[in-house]
């Protein structure tokens, strides 16, 4: 009878942190997914997800029946081993190409959100949800922060040697556009076999390194310079 009492407490346990986790993971998922980030509304959820049910579920192994932790027993063991495992799926996250990288803040986020999932295992429900508060007013608030900085944020030209094609002045303007960056002046030229654009452009170094990446993946390119 108390076995069975215990069995359906630590199921619903389990269910509340589950639930918890599709809400808050999805929260900060939604977010990236707006924001056409590489993690978006399925990763974080389900690695939210996986670091509550690893979490739970080796407390409860090490509790066994008896509800008591054994002295000497390290609980810590699973959680390093989460971070670990969670460090493989940020690092695919990040692109890197002639010195640009891009996909940091979504390393981190992934990283954060597998934080908030041990969190809720552990029974850390208030800390879940307040870390969950905090990470949404960084990405969304401090995003907007980012753009009023960019204003008064450098000036610089992008030089791309490419082949021609019928489309290709326009798909890489849209594609830096993308980025975020502003247009300033744009002029094209054909320089023997390549058709070579000049960018000027203004914002962050971020976004710098970003339209680089981005633009460097166009089949049609074959160089990108900067006039840093």
């Amino acid at each position: 009878m108390v076995a069975s009492r215990l069995i359906e407490i630590f199921r619903l346990d389990l269910m509340l942190q589950i639930g918890l986790a599709t809400l808050l993971g999805g929260a900060i998922g939604m977010e990236r997914e707006l924001g056409g980030k590489p993690a978006g509304l399925r990763t974080n959820i389900l690695i939210c997800i996986g670091s509550v049910l690893y979490t739970h579920l080796s407390l409860a192994m090490l509790t066994g029946s008896t509800g008591a932790i054994p002295v000497g027993t390290d609980t810590t063991r699973v959680a390093a081993q989460i971070v670990t495992g969670v460090g493989f799926i940020g690092a695919g996250t990040i692109l890197h190409a002639r010195g640009a990288v891009v996909g940091l803040t979504s390393a981190a986020t992934i990283w954060v959100v597998a934080a908030i999932g041990i969190a809720l295992g552990s029974g850390y429900y208030l800390e879940g949800v307040g870390t969950t508060l905090a990470v949404l007013v960084v990405l969304a608030g401090l995003g907007r922060a980012e753009k009023i900085l960019q204003a008064h944020s450098m000036q610089s030209t992008i030089t791309i040697h490419a082949r021609p094609g019928p489309t290709v002045l326009e798909d890489l303007e849209t594609l830096v556009r993308r980025t975020g960056l502003d247009i300033l002046t744009i002029s094209n030229r054909q320089e023997n076999v390549d058709l070579v654009i000049e960018l000027e452009l203004r914002g962050s170094k971020r976004l710098y390194d970003q339209a680089v990446v981005t633009l460097l993946h166009h089949n049609h390119v074959r160089t990108v310079s900067t006039g840093e």
